[in-house]
């Protein structure tokens, strides 16, 4: 292999991100500090234990289990 043939990785890298740069830029929204915000505000909502659904859930399970048990012992 003669010098000539040589291939320059790092230029067809950095040529790479530059163009993975650019198509993130025009993906971005307008507003991406906004939606930014508003994701961290989403993810840093203090989580509870029960949350409605899982509230719900227990509600219907107790039900079932309480309306078996009754059935059992009749």
């Amino acid at each position: 292999m003669d010098s000539d043939d040589h291939i320059d990785i790092r230029g067809l890298v950095r040529d790479h991100g530059a163009r993975q740069l650019v198509i993130a830029r025009l993906n971005a929204p307008a507003d991406w500090q906004g939606e930014l915000r508003t994701a961290l505000v989403a993810h840093r909502e203090p989580v509870t234990i029960f949350s409605k659904n899982d509230f719900h859930l227990f509600l219907q399970s107790f039900a079932i289990f309480f309306t078996a048990t009754m059935m059992f012992l009749i």
